[in-house]
């Protein structure tokens, strides 16, 4: 089969598993690409999946912060989001104009008139990964604890401007993270500690999932050589999962930032040196879908063993 037929048919099944959703109310269009309303089975099997990632964090005793789905511009521009996923970002504007200039607006708007000229950035932008918020308020803590520390930000919404129709590819989405703050060593046993229970996890939830290397999707051709150095260093890994289609979907992440945020933001450790850190995300939407996938469209269809270690 050629290249094109098999991209014509991948787009079928897509689409096929999509009309599945929408038909079964786990999915309720908004009229733009990635952008779903959820029913309720939907949100009670990813919910459900975000509890049990709770239970294999506790060990760890982490702190808990949250943060809302936008983060001051500024700190992405440090983070160098900007230079390595300009593609994905979500930029905020807004109306900051005289009078006249509203109306001219609501004019433009009822002609079916371009009226972006009449918005200006805001310092705000939607976030891309939950845990880029919490690197700029370390760095504001002085130095961390000897132990370093670890931090559990909980299921938040994350944006990428990615619009598809693939179901599994969604502009906005929630992400489980945890991140670990220390020295080299004790990230890097965290990472290994948690791609461990991730294991279990997937194994409990039933679905056919894999472990590999990974880099992140770096814009431009000098994203080719960054990618190429974050698999050389074995700083990026994923869980992979059929959805969709037959090929496989990344659903988990666990990375191994080195002192790139520590560096950037000021993180100390006690004895004055720069942190190291790590991440591990969860997306729970791709997972609610794998399962779905799996398992059927009917939670009531699912093994009594997976409802009964979801509590569904």
């Amino acid at each position: 089969m050629s290249a094109l037929l098999q991209t014509e048919s991948e787009i079928l099944t897509r689409q096929a598993f999509l009309a599945q959703l929408v038909e079964h109310k786990l999915f309720i269009p908004s009229g733009e690409p990635g952008v779903f309303g959820r029913g309720v089975d939907f949100e009670r099997v990813w919910t459900s999946v975000n509890s049990l990632v709770t239970s294999f964090s506790v060990p760890d005793g982490p702190e808990s912060l949250s943060f809302p789905p936008i983060i001051p511009r500024r700190s992405l521009e440090r983070a160098g989001y900007l230079k390595s996923f300009p593609n994905l970002c979500g930029a905020i504007f807004s109306f900051n104009g005289s009078e006249t200039a509203a109306f001219d607006l609501v004019d433009r708007v009822k002609r079916g008139d371009d009226w972006s000229s009449h918005l200006s950035m805001t310092d705000v932008m939607l976030t891309p990964a939950v845990c880029y918020p919490l690197y700029p308020v370390l760095g504001q803590r002085g130095p961390l604890p000897e132990d370093g520390l670890t931090v559990d930000l909980g299921a938040a919404y994350a944006f990428r401007h990615e619009p598809s129709l693939d179901p599994a590819r969604l502009q906005a989405f929630h992400m489980r993270e945890v991140v670990r703050i220390g020295r080299p060593e004790q990230v890097l046993e965290w990472r290994e500690q948690w791609m461990s229970r991730a294991r279990t996890i997937f194994d409990w939830l039933e679905i056919d999932a894999i472990f590999d290397l990974a880099s992140d999707p770096f814009f431009g051709r000098g994203g080719k050589l960054l990618a190429n150095n974050q698999r050389a260093q074995n700083l990026k890994f994923e869980v992979l999962v059929p959805i969709a289609s037959a090929d496989r979907t990344a659903v988990a992440s666990f990375n191994y930032h080195q002192e790139h945020f520590g560096s950037t933001f000021g993180i100390k450790l006690h004895d004055g040196t720069v942190a190291h850190t790590a991440c591990l995300g969860f997306g729970l939407e791709r997972i609610a879908l794998a399962m779905f996938r799996h398992h059927g469209l009917k939670i009531s269809d699912w093994p009594a063993s997976v409802r009964g270690r979801l509590g569904l």
